[in-house]
């Protein structure tokens, strides 16, 4: 299966700096003759401006998140239609920065997951440990609750393994722990999905860079990367594509 490399570029990116950021993205892709998969998710800010231009670039689309309901009285959200209104395919969910930082449950993400499939959006729904979790050795009962509770039946998106510790620290999981959790993430996904769980996209994310990609891609069940910092300059983000798997 070809590889996804998915860039999160969180609260970053005024109109100058993302034009630039695109640009270089497009030229550094075009030196590549197979490739694989390549979505950024800018803040919402950008959308709209920026989805012309990827698309031209053969760069998947994706926002940072999206509220359950369709429309209504919820000031300051944006709904999945809306998303698609603007040339969006994929929605990030349940990263763990939301999780902490607006109180987001495993009830909450799973309703957004609905609404983004409904909508007809690729749902990145995000799980993962965070270090006191990891200290006391429940690290795969937390990753285990949390799909359970936030992907719903018929889930066709893609799950993000993000351990919190490693998030913004400069130093990934090893490469014995992300196979450890692929692979009890995969088991997950068929003990909830049955066959179908098998084609679930799994990615790695937290301090992924040029230094790391190629001990990470590699891992059995790690079908690509969501990445962080390394996705906000065009010199280091396009080496995390050219590592992936373009088949």
């Amino acid at each position: 299966m070809k590889q996804i490399i998915v860039g999160n570029w969180k609260m970053n990116g005024l109109s100058a700096d993302a034009d630039a950021l695109v640009t270089g993205l497009a030229d550094g892709l075009a030196a590549l003759t197979t490739r694989a998969d390549v979505v950024v998710c800018p803040p919402f800010t950008q959308l709209a401006r920026l989805a012309p231009k990827l698309k031209a670039a053969g760069i998947g689309l994706g926002a940072q998140d999206c509220h359950k309901d369709r429309s209504g009285a919820h000031t300051g959200d944006i709904s999945a239609p809306m998303l698609v209104d603007l040339g969006v395919d994929y929605v990030i969910l349940g990263h763990s920065e939301r999780r902490a930082e607006h109180g987001e449950l495993d009830e909450t993400v799973r309703e957004k997951t609905v609404a983004a499939m409904a909508a007809g959006l690729t749902p990145i729904v995000c799980v993962g440990e965070n270090a006191d979790q990891r200290d006391s050795g429940d690290s795969q009962e937390t990753v285990g609750w949390q799909i359970q509770g936030s992907l719903p039946q018929g889930f066709t998106g893609i799950v993000a393994y993000e351990p919190v510790w490693a998030i913004g620290s400069g130093t990934a999981a090893s490469q014995q722990d992300i196979a450890d959790m692929s692979a009890f993430i995969r088991a997950e996904l068929v003990r909830q999905f049955g066959e179908a769980g098998k084609t679930i996209r799994i990615l790695y994310g937290g301090s992924v860079n040029e230094r790391n990609v190629t001990d990470i891609l590699p891992v059995e069940h790690v079908d690509g990367a969501l990445v962080g910092n390394a996705s906000l300059k065009a010199e280091a983000f396009v080496p995390l594509v050219r590592a992936a798997r373009a088949s």
